[in-house]
């Protein structure tokens, strides 16, 4: 539209300058021809007046002639203005037709382009498919003429195979008319006393999946236990602190039956543990051997009922709370949702109750659960651990919540905060323990559905509980016959080496007596060698210290003053106790001893001190006698202790080694958390640069879309305003 515009501005511009252009040539040729006149007349002025009036005459002719001749001239103006007009538009039509066919004719050249060339690669593609199908239907044909060969070939081996079966199925039904008196297979009471298939892959299985069980029940118990506990530590201190005031009686019973909550919750794991150990390797495990099932589900019974008698003190001690003069509305609003869900988290229990005690029904009534319904229960159940999964989780959000607002109250102390903070981990140990049970069961079902189920072969499901427990006594006899037949035969011996290894065996069992008598004798000797041994080794130890004494003695008595012969028989008796004191100490110290040393000492001395020496020397070797028995009994006990002791410090080497291994498992665990975070803080901060930079170009573009705009428009202004001063001079014109 603005091009065909411009167009017909710049023609209407184009006729007007050349008309003007025309105009002006013909007011310069009549501007001459009027000065011609005038000089002219200048020169026939002399002329007289008659010729003036002639001129008069001709000038109005000749400007009569004029007026007719410019209208004539502007009507052919017009005309040829008007006939190029109609040609110049007619020819831009024609052109913008000519473009317009042009482009049609391109584009249906190139559609014609692209179908000639599609057609020419499917005639391509058709004649190598042609050929390929040519040489597949050649092969074809050689498989088929094979084939013809190989089922001439099985057609014979089959007849064969039916005259070979034929008659192994004549012999075996005569042997089984004469030897087999009748088949229990046929009936389900007998059939359910045989020995199904063993598949240990499902026990091994089963036994796996029990004790990530039994881990969880742990934990869940642990929680539980702490949760209560917890709870029963808030009654005591919150609203009314038992310290400094009494509370109410509602609070004092709730209190007494918390307390009580470990005789309920343990048993859970109790049970939980008899039944991972009843699934071994050796058993059947289906739902009507497991026995210990029943146990685990009265348990949970008398734990349900634990929860039935707390959860009306539970609900009435929130609204004790609520109508406190310390209890806001928000406070009130969070109770109320923890009201409704101690009753949901009852409500679940229950129903967790119930089909777990339906699953126990099969090892007591055979007829209590048919097996169709066992795929329903294992899925009920898997939702309702989930459901209790969902309502921890609502518990601990709705408890947060609280344990927030309590701890903005102005009469808030520290043991309510810490206690709170105490029962907000248990309940989040609550949570992440339903979630793990709920996930684990879950992803379980199909295995659980499938391996509880199998029967003996032919039938679909055992009679009864004590058919199940005669066909584990019926398991138990087959396995110690085959291990019996898989016992390797002792090798026998040639029976003339026997014989000669009985001639050798009499004679040897004569001397064996006096060969044991020896060797008693031998070793007794060894003992008595050992301890002269000892002896004597003692003994040269304390003459070699007599013997530096004397020599210092006789340096002394040498160098010193001359002493009395009546004295020393006083020294020698001196010196023999120092030395006898001496050997004391050393032989208290050494589990030795040595006697005929002290007898030595005392022959130095006159011989009437003898039998006093003597009385010593027997009265030293009965007490050291007694002091060396003491001391091995002491020896023996502290060996005992030393074993005792080393095989504790191995226990505890291997558990501190355990405990390193771990803490090294869970440092790189922390690590590869914490390289996971900063990937994903990387990774949000590229997605956030990314985001940015999107933004910033796209402010960009509408940038510059709106100078583009603005551009147009003041583009379209000046067309509209140079337009509108054409349109002007053409009127002025």
């Amino acid at each position: 539209m603005k091009d065909q515009s411009l167009r017909k501005l710049q023609q209407e511009m184009d006729s007007l300058t050349f008309r003007n252009q025309q105009l002006a040539k013909r007011v310069e040729l009549l501007q001459d021809e009027l000065a011609l006149s005038e000089a002219k007349g200048k020169k026939n002025k002399k002329s007289g007046e008659s010729s003036s009036q002639l001129s008069q005459e001709q000038k109005s002719v000749f400007n009569e002639d004029l007026q007719k001749k410019i209208e004539e001239n502007e009507r052919l103006h017009i005309q040829f203005f008007e006939a190029d007009e109609q040609h110049k538009r007619l020819e831009a039509e024609l052109r913008s037709r000519l473009e317009v066919l042009e482009t049609d004719a391109a584009q249906h050249q190139a559609v014609v382009d692209g179908l000639t060339r599609k057609y020419m690669e499917t005639i391509e593609k058709l004649q190598n498919d042609k050929a390929k199908l040519e040489i597949k239907s050649q092969a074809l044909e050689r498989e088929a003429k094979d084939c013809r060969l190989r089922t001439e070939e099985c057609q014979q081996q089959l007849k064969n195979l039916h005259t070979d079966l034929g008659s192994r199925l004549d012999e075996s039904l005569s042997i089984i008319s004469e030897k087999v008196p009748f088949n229990d297979t046929k009936s389900s009471h007998y059939n359910a006393l045989n020995v199904p298939l063993h598949n240990k892959r499902y026990q091994l299985k089963l036994r796996d999946l029990a004790g990530q069980a039994l881990a969880f029940v742990h934990d869940l118990v642990t929680a539980l236990l702490n949760f209560h506990t917890y709870m029963e530590q808030r009654v005591q201190i919150f609203p009314i602190d038992s310290a400094t005031d009494t509370i109410s009686p509602l609070n004092q019973k709730f209190s007494q039956y918390l307390h009580e909550n470990a005789s309920y919750v343990r048993p859970l794991e109790e049970g939980m543990l008899h039944l991972f150990e009843s699934i071994t390797e050796d058993t059947v495990t289906v739902l009507e051997t497991t026995v210990k099932l029943k146990a685990f589900s009265e348990h949970l019974t008398t734990y349900i009922c634990f929860l039935r008698k707390i959860l009306p003190y539970q609900l009435k001690s929130l609204e004790e709370e609520c109508e406190s003069s310390l209890c806001t509305a928000a406070l009130r609003a969070r109770n109320l949702e923890l009201h409704n869900d101690m009753k949901k988290m009852t409500a679940i229990f229950e129903k967790l109750n119930v089909y777990i005690s339906l699953l126990a029904l099969p090892s007591v009534k055979a007829e209590g659960l048919l097996r169709t319904n066992y795929g329903s229960v294992f899925a009920t159940i898997a939702a309702g651990l989930h459901g209790f999964h969902e309502v921890m989780k609502e518990i601990s959000k709705h408890y947060t919540q609280k344990a927030t607002l309590e701890h903005e109250l102005p009469t808030a102390t520290q043991k309510l905060i810490t206690t709170n903070d105490c029962i907000l981990s248990s309940v989040v140990a609550l949570t992440n323990g339903a979630g793990k049970i709920a996930s684990f069961f879950s992803n379980n079902l199909d295995h659980f559905t499938a391996s509880l189920s199998y029967g003996p072969k032919g039938g679909t499901e055992f009679v009864s509980p004590l058919s199940a427990e005669c066909m584990l006594q019926y398991k138990k006899k087959a396995v110690a016959y085959m291990k019996s037949l898989k016992k390797p035969c002792s090798d026998s011996v040639p029976y003339e080496e026997a014989l000669a290894n009985r001639r050798v065996l009499l004679s040897s069992t004569e001397s064996r007596e006096g060969l044991a008598q020896q060797v008693q004798q031998s070793l007794e000797k060894i003992a008595k060698l050992e301890q002269e041994k000892e002896h004597w080794m003692l003994e040269a130890q304390l003459a070699k210290i007599k013997l530096e004494k004397e020599n210092q003695k006789l340096k002394s008595s040498l160098s010193g003053q001359l002493i009395e012969p009546t004295q020393e028989p006083s020294v020698l008796l001196n010196a023999s106790e120092q030395q006898k004191e001496e050997a004391i100490e050393r032989t208290s110290r050494e589990p030795m001893k040595s006697t005929s040393l002290i007898a030595m000492l005392t022959m130095t001395t006159d011989n009437e001190e003898a039998s006093d020496a003597e009385s010593r020397e027997g009265l030293i070797k009965n007490h050291y006698m007694a002091r060396i028995a003491d001391l091995t009994s002491h020896l023996q006990l502290a060996d005992s202790k030393s074993v005792h002791f080393h095989a504790e410090c191995r226990a505890l080497a291997k558990r501190l080694s355990l405990a390193e291994k771990s803490k090294e498992s869970l440092v790189e665990e922390l690590k590869l958390a914490s390289q996971n975070i900063s990937r994903l803080q990387d990774e949000l901060m590229t997605t956030k640069r990314s985001y940015e930079d999107q933004l910033s170009m796209m402010s960009d573009h509408l940038c510059s879309m709106n100078e583009t705009l603005t551009k147009q428009r003041e583009e379209i202004d000046t067309l509209k305003m140079t337009s509108k001063g054409n349109a002007k001079k053409n009127k002025n014109r």
